[in-house]
């Protein structure tokens, strides 16, 4: 069974058991979030919400907050002495899906 939940702008593809890192939600290790947007529900027979199905949830374990690893932005003019440099972390969440209800 899987499902497609939509967090922080964008949507995940999930099942039981996996690990997935999502833009960075309010909590502390080892908290329990639930999901209440549930777009859709796969497996046997397949649930398609409008826009999410009722009554469905997936309940996720944070496993870490963290920040991805560093990303160059260098912008360049050339033959205008005009250069550049910064860096960029965007922080995230972890986490463990631990179930799916619907």
């Amino acid at each position: 069974m899987y499902a497609v939940i939509k967090t922080g702008g964008k949507q995940y593809r999930v099942a039981q058991g996996d690990v997935v890192r999502v833009e960075k939600l309010e909590g502390s290790v080892g908290d329990t979030i639930t999901f209440g947007e549930v777009l859709l529900i796969g497996g046997d027979a397949l649930k398609i919400g409008t826009p999410s199905v009722a009554g469905a949830k997936v309940t996720a374990k944070i496993t870490a907050q963290d920040r991805a690893k560093k990303v160059i932005v260098f912008k360049f003019r050339r033959r205008k002495n005009y250069r550049r440099k910064a860096g960029h972390r965007q922080p995230f969440t972890a986490l463990q899906i631990t179930g799916i209800q619907g």
